[in-house]
């Protein structure tokens, strides 16, 4: 029987080969993200359905966040009957009940819900200011760099207050970056100009396929990090014992050392932009989905190096890991292919 993702797959061909008024890249991405239905009739009414409920996230929790000018909501998003109101990201004193007080022994829990949210929507805006500092469409003064930000800033957020279990990772950022990159530079200004809700979408439904690998209760779990980092050093020992043995257990190189950062972070880290969007082209469209591809995609990295790798002690070896060197990426994604 042929998945949904394999229809997807061949509707993107299908556009691709008779032309289409969105990119490839895009159709890839809003497709096999199950962003838009695999009817093509139904793409225009679902697509205004869902900006229209993104904007409605944007009312709802952007209107609250440090520097706005409304009153802090309950997790319902409704206002609380002692609503505090915030400006210029500090509370006016006046209006803070007693045992509210950051110095009163009895804090509630709309207070600590506030300084919980101040301190993530600070470490949001740190993290979008450092996307990419080499790209003009991330950083810089003008005003198409700073709107950028702006946009990543509040998917961001916005995520983070729909997933309390998991709220906002650092290092999601670099994963929503490639998204909106595209999205944004669709041909089409119509589909561009809606680049925000589009990508906020697509980043809830990449991350849904990984969410475990964010969850820090289920760091040390089969399904966490943790046991993921294990699937990558089985596959190895599955098509190269040798080298398994030499980093694990001869020179001690865990992957925890560098293959966290590669798997969390969707091996944007490791590549330049291009390379990367090429790489999530074969995340998205294999239907294995982009956990098992991945883990594939980083065992073909150490099989590449491997002459390397055996030949070098814990120091050389965990310096080539945490900086991969530049790589075809045809002859890496070929690799990786075969590892079935």
């Amino acid at each position: 029987m042929v998945s949904r993702r394999e229809k997807m797959l061949s509707n993107v061909l299908i556009f691709a080969l008779f032309g289409h008024r969105l990119t490839v890249h895009v159709l890839v991405a809003q497709l096999l993200l199950c962003y838009l239905p695999n009817d093509r009739a139904l793409w225009e009414q679902d697509l205004a359905k869902k900006r229209s409920q993104y904007e409605a996230f944007k009312d709802e929790f952007l209107s609250n966040t440090v520097g706005g000018n409304s009153t802090i909501r309950g997790p319902e998003g409704h206002s609380g009957g002692n609503a505090e109101h915030v400006q210029n990201g500090s509370l006016d004193r006046s209006e803070i009940a007693q045992d509210e007080h950051p110095l009163s022994l009895g804090k509630t829990k709309e207070w600590n819900q506030f300084v919980e949210n101040s301190e993530m929507i600070e470490q949001v805006d740190r993290d979008v200011k450092r996307t990419h500092p080499d790209m003009h469409f991330f950083c810089g003064d003008s005003s198409f760099a700073k709107s950028n930000q702006e946009s990543l800033k509040n998917i961001l957020i916005i995520f983070a207050k729909l997933n309390a279990g998991i709220r906002y990772v650092q290092g999601m950022n670099e994963i929503l970056a490639p998204l909106f990159f595209v999205f944004r530079n669709d041909p089409d200004y119509k589909n561009a100009n809606f680049a925000e809700a589009d990508s906020f979408f697509c980043f809830v439904e990449l991350l849904s396929g990984l969410r475990d690998n964010f969850c820090q209760k289920l760091d040390n779990s089969a399904v966490g990090i943790q046991g993921t980092l294990s699937k990558l050093m089985q596959l190895l020992r599955k098509y190269d014992g040798e080298l398994q043995h030499h980093l694990e257990i001869k020179t001690e190189v865990n992957p925890q050392f560098y293959a966290f950062r590669w798997i969390t972070l969707l091996l944007t880290q490791e590549f330049n932009f291009a390379d990367t969007i090429h790489i999530w082209d074969t995340l998205l469209s294999n239907p294995d989905g982009p956990q098992e591809t991945l883990l594939r995609i980083c065992c073909a990295m150490l099989i590449l190096v491997r002459k390397r790798l055996l030949a070098g002690d814990f120091t050389s070896n965990l310096k080539l890991l945490q900086s991969y060197p530049p790589t075809n990426i045809g002859h890496l994604l070929y690799i990786a292919n075969k590892l079935q």
